[in-house]
């Protein structure tokens, strides 16, 4: 049985690159990002139900997230009835993946909302990337698809990188480089494949 490992952080925080680098030495990693553009890329599975939510969301057959964006700017109530469609939907592709998995010895979960979805119950260990606010805030406007409005209400409506910390069983502050990361990575690749033996 894979040891679960649940990776999160707030947006800009560099889960995306620490995973990659989990990846890059010969873990499975479920995203849960790329889970969500697949249930809205044409013919996924949340099409359909977020098109009964919000119609104007649906082009050519599949979910336009620049909508849903503006939608959830708009009225942030709509985050929690997206989450409502997609969560059952995570579920049932996490099972599967782990299903997939069960020889690995470690097998790592990148889950932006981990702990507001009470996922880290799930996990045996909980890694939490980390970086001051100033280098987050930085990063994730400096992507060029999100304006500070949208920005500021996915931020509040995540739990708080303090508190995020505080649940951690390991922490990486990801402002140090991305090479510490990647070193901090393999030796926690190392240490948990132990704990897994």
């Amino acid at each position: 049985m894979s040891l679960r490992l649940g990776l999160t952080g707030s947006i800009g925080m560099g889960k995306s690159t620490t995973a990659g680098f989990f990846r890059d030495f010969g873990v499975p990693v479920w995203d849960a990002d790329a889970e969500v553009h697949a249930l809205y890329a044409k013919g996924g599975g949340a099409v359909a139900p977020i098109g009964a939510l919000l119609p104007d969301a649906i082009a050519q057959g599949f979910v336009d997230r620049a909508v849903l964006k503006s939608a959830i700017a708009d009225s942030p109530d709509v985050l929690d009835k997206i989450g409502d469609i997609i969560r059952p939907m995570l579920k049932t592709s996490r099972l599967a993946f782990e299903a997939r998995h069960l020889d690995a010895p470690v097998a790592l979960y990148d889950v932006p909302l981990l702990f507001e979805t009470d996922l880290e119950a799930w996990m045996n260990h909980v890694l939490v990337v980390t970086a001051p606010e100033n280098i987050q805030r930085q990063r994730v406007l400096a992507r060029g698809n999100m304006s500070e409005e949208v920005f500021k209400t996915i931020f509040a409506r995540q739990m708080s990188d303090v508190e995020k910390r505080a649940l951690a069983d390991t922490i990486f502050d990801t402002s140090l480089g991305m090479d510490h990361t990647k070193a901090e990575v393999k030796a926690l690749i190392k240490a948990l494949e132990q704990e897994n033996a």
